[in-house]
């Protein structure tokens, strides 16, 4: 997948799109999901142009890979569903079969209520 520079997100970090802000630093913004499935749910996007999260790991610096990591920890404190509180979800779909529909990397992060068992 070859990184769209007018993809949803990429708009949304030009400020084409407005977005309800949660999180934002030099290396990552977070923002509410435009249609959450959850009662907390929240994206987590790096302002670098990566597509995926293997592309991020073989291509990001070490600064924008410990940001991006660091930054998840600080939004779900802020958002009071950390593992001290009552936990979360963090799901980033990869690829075609993983059903990735935007080609930037992203977390989604679920939260404030139960979230059942993936699988089947």
């Amino acid at each position: 997948m070859s990184y769209d520079k007018n993809n949803v997100f990429a708009k949304i970090l030009r400020g084409e799109i407005p977005c309800k802000k949660v999180f934002e630093n030099k290396y990552v913004l977070s923002f509410h999901d435009i249609n959450p499935k959850k009662k907390i749910h929240v994206l987590v996007i790096p302002k670098g142009e990566y597509t995926d999260l293997d592309h991020f790991h073989s291509e990001a610096t070490e600064i924008e890979i410990v940001e991006f990591n660091k930054s998840v920890t600080r939004i779900v404190k802020m958002l009071k569903i950390s593992s001290n509180e009552n936990g979360y979800r963090m799901l980033s779909n990869i690829g075609h079969d993983g059903a990735q529909e935007v080609p930037h990397l992203h977390y989604h992060i679920f939260g404030g209520e139960k979230i059942g068992v993936l699988g089947g």
